[in-house]
């Protein structure tokens, strides 16, 4: 009998210290909760419905989304929008905010990559075949990021004076206020072909066909930053996004869209 009460004694002290270690090992773990506001390029919105989703999975995180091109919400940045996180598809609109004084460029991540690509819609009736037929008479119309505001602009325009053709493009061009209207412009038929990045290209709906990635020596490396504001409100949430954001489970996320990752 005393043996039978030995064993059963032993047998609760183990359950009970393994239902302590699982309780100590939950404890790390703390589910964050809160508001965090996050102005990002246009070209990251699905990638980051995914990643919002999936961190929620263990969190309560009421993320508030504003899409645009990176110029424009720098601006409204500026200019005393809410937000948390800054996430640009260009160093250039990050480092006008810490010029400003917005963010701590000590905080500036430099967190993935991309590629510019020209595009048709999928029927190509026009028959581009390269980089060098915008300039030809068989292109009416051409779809570019403005390039006062839009990161892609700004690329698309290096490329065509590193084709030395950026005179006969431009006077057919269409602007756009963000990379995704450039897609919509050019999946619809509107123009005849534009500059995206390859992330917005190979979107499932996206319609449309890659005629050619611009090369990499024709325009400056494509890299999206991310920081948090100084003035952030829920700066302590922020930084543990941004460091989810930089972890291999995300990472694999963003490599799906097709985005690169940026080497230490």
């Amino acid at each position: 009998m005393k043996k039978i009460f030995f064993i059963v004694l032993i047998a609760t002290m183990t359950l009970g210290l393994v239902a302590c270690g699982k309780d100590e090992k939950n404890s790390d773990k703390k589910a964050e909760s809160g508001e965090l506001y996050i102005s990002a390029a246009a070209s990251l919105q699905d990638a980051l419905k995914e990643i919002t989703e999936n961190f929620n999975k263990d969190n309560k995180v009421d993320f508030r989304l504003n899409y645009g091109g990176s110029g424009a919400l720098q601006t409204q940045i500026e200019e005393g929008a809410n937000a948390d996180i800054f996430m640009s598809a260009s160093s250039k609109q990050m480092d006008a905010l810490i010029k400003g004084g917005f963010i701590d460029e000590n905080e500036k991540v430099n967190l993935l990559l991309n590629d510019v690509v020209l595009i048709t819609p999928k029927e190509n009736k026009s028959k581009v075949k390269s980089i060098d037929d915008l300039a030809t008479d068989k292109v009416k119309l051409v779809a570019l990021g403005d390039p006062q505001s839009v990161p892609v602009g700004q690329y698309s325009q290096e490329i065509l004076n590193f084709y030395k053709i950026a005179d006969k493009v431009n006077s057919k061009t269409s602007y756009a206020s963000d990379v995704r209207q450039v897609l919509n412009w050019v999946s619809s038929g509107e123009v005849d072909a534009g500059f995206v990045y390859k992330t917005d290209a190979m979107l499932k709906d996206a319609n449309v066909e890659i005629i050619e990635s611009a090369p990499k020596d024709s325009h400056k490396q494509v890299i999206y930053p991310v920081a948090p504001l100084k003035e952030s409100k829920n700066k302590e949430l922020a930084e543990k996004f941004i460091q989810y954001l930089k972890s291999e489970e995300v990472m694999k996320i963003f490599e799906k869209y097709g985005f690169g990752k940026v080497e230490a």
